[in-house]
């Protein structure tokens, strides 16, 4: 009987330890065709072209700010994705993760910006709380990945308080957050930013769940 129990608690342990050893699987937070799981304007802002979710206008330009936002919330994550920013004037974009939105405006989002524009591309933004850029990365390194005006692969991960950016799969940005009041949960969202006649396009948004 003792090596019964005992046999069951091995098997047991070793089935326990190969389900944590089993890698989690991405999700598609975008299925390329409709917006569900997502909200935000999606009448005079937001539409899906070529099975990317794409906001603004290259004809007029972009009042203001304006975000897609999942409508699930997320802690520990690892986010892939593609990117394009195009446009002229003042052309600005970006990922916000931890995220929720602003009561006014309503349209603004309030949580950490990855950066997406000149001067500001694969930085670590703090959007309508600090407003400030936490991590800039050195402009010879984005002049040598980043590919302007076509497709960019995005990566963000954060784990606890410890947050990675990647463009073209080069490192960008390590920040671990020291302000223990910062919350580490929250939405996902895409930006346009205002001010500028500029078109920002994401496609194969992918998450993965830590």
């Amino acid at each position: 009987m003792k090596s019964l129990v005992l046999s069951a608690v091995l098997l047991f342990n070793i089935t326990a330890n190969l389900q944590a050893q089993k890698p989690k699987e991405a999700t598609d937070l975008f299925d390329g065709k409709t917006f569900t799981g997502w909200e935000g304007d999606t009448v005079n802002t937001w539409r899906i072209l070529n099975n990317a979710l794409t906001g603004g206008s290259l004809t007029r330009t972009v009042p203001h700010n304006e975000f897609i936002a999942t409508t699930e919330s997320f802690g520990d994550f690892e986010l892939t994705l593609e990117f394009k920013v195009t446009g002229t004037g003042f052309v600005n974009a970006g990922v916000q993760f931890h995220s929720e939105r602003s009561k006014n405006p309503v349209y603004e989002m309030i949580g950490y910006q990855a950066d997406l524009g000149n001067g500001y591309w694969a930085s670590l933004y703090d959007e309508s709380r600090r407003d400030l850029t936490i991590v800039q990365p050195d402009s010879a390194l984005i002049n040598k990945i980043l590919k302007p005006a076509t497709w960019n692969r995005f990566k963000i991960k954060s784990v606890g308080r410890r947050i990675r950016i990647y463009l073209n799969d080069v490192q960008t940005v390590d920040y671990s957050e020291p302000d223990e009041k910062i919350t580490h949960k929250g939405k996902i969202a895409l930006q346009v930013h205002g001010g500028g006649k500029a078109l920002a396009e994401y496609r194969k948004i992918k998450i993965t769940r830590l």
